[in-house]
């Protein structure tokens, strides 16, 4: 077991002249981490820290760097297992840090130059090939960032939050407070604020909803099933414990009753006490009853029958995994009373329980990608809605308080890009591609939110 090293101590500076950096305060500096994984390198190279230490500096040395103090420090062994090294070298032009995890045969690399009176940038990069290349991993995850610049716009300012879009890309905002960081019962929460998103919820990594863009989402998942259905009266949420979606739904007046099925209740005391801007009362709507449990097993128990059932979900890799099943779609079938909708972004296996799957796509900024949903149904067809009565309908149901969607848009939604219709069922049910990705496919496992409305 690996406890806190002691005396770990070195303190990055600069030694250079103020002249050379124009007057300017910036630090200007280049960190550069890694994580390498697989190492296939001699295991002394993760176990003995004077081998590990001589490395180094000979590694430092050729790279150009300056080598002012170091300290290294060998865990030791538990349970049988090597214990690994931590282990600093301080620079005058900053740092190199060393942790290897010798059970894993893993080891972590932070390099940070200061470039206050030269370009140092190409010394770190040296260093820290030379030393990818001692450890011979099989796969290495690398992060690059300029750091010090005191003339960067003052937007750049808080924590940058990243989330993978795919195994090449990645999508963030910056956040100058964290609000909340907990473990629940089922997955990892955070509650971040910024000037531009607002409070935004993430769980398990991956961007949920916030007060700016929110309604991006929840008007796109709930109208368009909502509007095309003559009068829902009875919903099902599965998932949707921020309670969005339930506030889009609640303004069509002939709902008389709407059932939040949420497995974490932890998302829902958040919700309460933190995200009222996304769902304006909505959890405590005298039509709303919360049923906090697994949603899969009410879909499956319950008797009651609904008009809409939308699933409000995270990843199929999650806690929500059980409902991203046919079984379950087949399920929320049964429940569905006679003329309802779906939509859901999974249409392989939508197509082998329903007659007709109408997918559609709406940018969502929050995900950073064109975002692929559905309306699937026995007998519901929202393509059929035209601008003409969906703005009467707007009308007669008084519904005014929308940002996104709108008559004209309604018809718009299901106009798909070319990609999008290459992925679509086309042989009675089996999806014509597997491929999967950020970007909306509509067979993708990787969406962190979907929404479903059955039959």
């Amino acid at each position: 077991m690996r406890t806190a090293a002691t005396g770990l101590w070195g303190v990055p500076w600069c030694g250079a002249s103020r002249a050379l950096n124009d007057g300017k305060n910036d630090m200007q500096g280049l960190h550069l981490t890694a994580d390498l994984y697989d190492c296939a390198a001699d295991a002394v190279w993760l176990t003995d820290a004077e081998r590990l230490a001589e490395r180094c500096r000979g590694l430092t040395r050729a790279s150009g760097l300056t080598l002012v103090d170091e300290k290294w420090h060998r865990f030791p062994d538990w349970n049988g297992q090597s214990g690994g090294v931590t282990g600093m070298i301080l620079l005058a032009e900053s740092h190199l840090a060393v942790h290897t995890w010798p059970e894993r045969r893993g080891v972590t690399l932070d390099v940070y130059v200061c470039n206050f009176s030269a370009d140092n940038s190409h010394k770190a990069i040296a260093l820290m090939q030379g030393l990818e290349a001692a450890f011979a991993p099989a796969r290495v995850q690398r992060e690059r960032l300029l750091r010090g610049q005191a003339d960067a716009p003052a937007a750049t300012a808080g924590e940058l939050v990243l989330e993978s879009l795919t195994a090449d890309a990645a999508y963030g905002f910056r956040f100058p407070e964290r609000v909340l960081s907990q473990r629940t019962p089922y997955q990892h929460l955070e509650l971040l604020r910024s000037p531009t998103l607002g409070l935004t919820l993430r769980l398990d990594g991956q961007y949920m909803t916030s007060e700016a863009d929110e309604f991006f989402y929840h008007e796109a998942m709930a109208h368009p099933a909502a509007l095309s259905h003559p009068a829902p009266r009875r919903l099902l949420v599965v998932g949707g414990g921020d309670g969005g979606l339930a506030e889009e739904l609640l303004k069509h007046p002939t709902v008389e009753a709407l059932v939040i099925a949420e497995l974490d209740t932890a998302v829902l005391d958040v919700a309460r006490t933190h995200l009222r801007r996304i769902h304006r009362g909505a959890l405590d709507d005298p039509r709303v009853r919360v049923h906090a449990g697994d949603g899969a097993a009410f879909v499956a128990q319950t008797d009651e029958r609904f008009d809409l059932v939308l699933l409000d979900l995270t990843d199929p890799e999650t806690a929500a995994g059980p409902l991203h099943t046919a079984a379950v779609f087949r399920q929320g079938r049964a429940v569905g009373a006679r003329g309802g909708a779906q939509v859901r972004a999974l249409l392989a296996a939508l197509a082998d329980v329903f007659h007709q799957v109408h997918p559609y796509g709406v940018t969502v900024p929050l995900y950073g990608a064109y975002w692929g949903l559905a309306v699937a149904s026995d007998t519901l067809d929202p393509t059929t809605l035209q601008p003409e009565e969906a703005t009467a309908r707007l009308r007669e149901r008084r519904i005014t308080d929308l940002q996104f969607y709108n008559a004209e848009l309604h018809p718009a939604l299901f106009a798909l890009p070319t990609f999008y219709r290459a992925l679509l069922p086309t042989d009675g049910g089996a999806a014509a591609s597997s491929a999967a990705s950020r970007w909306g496919v509509p067979t993708s496992v990787q969406s962190p939110v979907q929404s479903s409305a059955l039959t």
